[in-house]
C-alpha cells in the first residue's frame, strides 16, 4: 500500500511541475524575445489592359513592367506578361506608393508613365500606336522650333542680321 501512495504522490508532483512549467514558457514567450509580427500593408489590385491605338484589339504578350518608386529611386521591378485578352493583373503593390509603369510590345512605340496607387482597384488601360517615321536632321521640319524660335523666326532674324546668311553658318564680323 505505502508503495502505491508513493507512486500516486510522484505521479502528481511530476503533473503538477509540468502545468507549472508550461505556464512559466507561456508567460516568458511574451516577454519580448524573438521577432515581432508586423502585418504587411494593404495592397492594390492593378488591372492593365493593353490595346492598339488603331482598332482597339488586344495586344497579347506584351511585357508589362511595374517599377515601385520611392521619391525619384526605383527599389526594384516586376515584369508580367499580358494574356490572349490584352490584360495583366497584380496585386502585390502597397496602397499609396508610387509605380512607373512601363509597357514593351513588338512592333508598337514603348509606353511609360508613373501612377499614384490611391485605391485598392485600380484599371488601366493603355493604348500602343505604331512606330512613327525616324527622325533626320536632313529634312526639313518647319513645325520643329529652332533655338527656341521656330523656323521662320530665326530665319527672319538672320536675314535682318547679315544679307545671304544662312541657318547655322557662323556669321562674319
Amino acid at each position: 500500500m505505502p508503495r502505491r501512495s508513493l507512486f500516486c504522490l510522484c505521479i502528481l508532483v511530476s503533473s503538477l511541475t509540468l502545468v507549472f512549467a508550461t505556464l512559466a514558457a507561456a508567460q516568458s514567450g511574451s516577454s519580448g524575445r524573438g521577432r515581432k509580427y508586423k502585418a504587411p500593408p494593404p495592397t492594390a489590385r492593378i488591372a492593365v489592359t493593353v490595346l492598339r491605338d488603331i482598332d482597339g484589339k488586344p495586344i497579347e504578350n506584351a511585357a508589362v513592367v511595374f517599377h515601385a518608386m520611392e521619391g525619384e529611386k526605383d527599389t526594384g521591378n516586376m515584369e508580367l506578361k499580358t494574356g490572349e485578352d490584352g490584360t495583366t493583373v497584380i496585386d502585390v503593390m502597397p496602397i499609396g506608393d508610387t509605380v512607373r509603369l512601363q509597357i514593351i510590345a513588338k512592333g508598337f512605340q514603348t509606353f511609360g508613365d508613373d501612377y499614384k496607387i490611391d485605391k485598392a482597384e485600380i484599371a488601366i488601360e493603355i493604348r500602343l500606336k505604331r512606330p512613327g517615321q525616324q527622325y533626320s536632321v536632313y529634312q526639313n521640319h518647319p513645325e520643329v522650333p529652332v533655338g527656341g524660335k521656330s523656323q521662320d523666326a530665326a530665319t527672319q532674324s538672320n536675314s535682318s542680321a547679315a544679307p545671304g546668311a544662312q541657318l547655322g553658318q557662323p556669321q562674319p564680323k
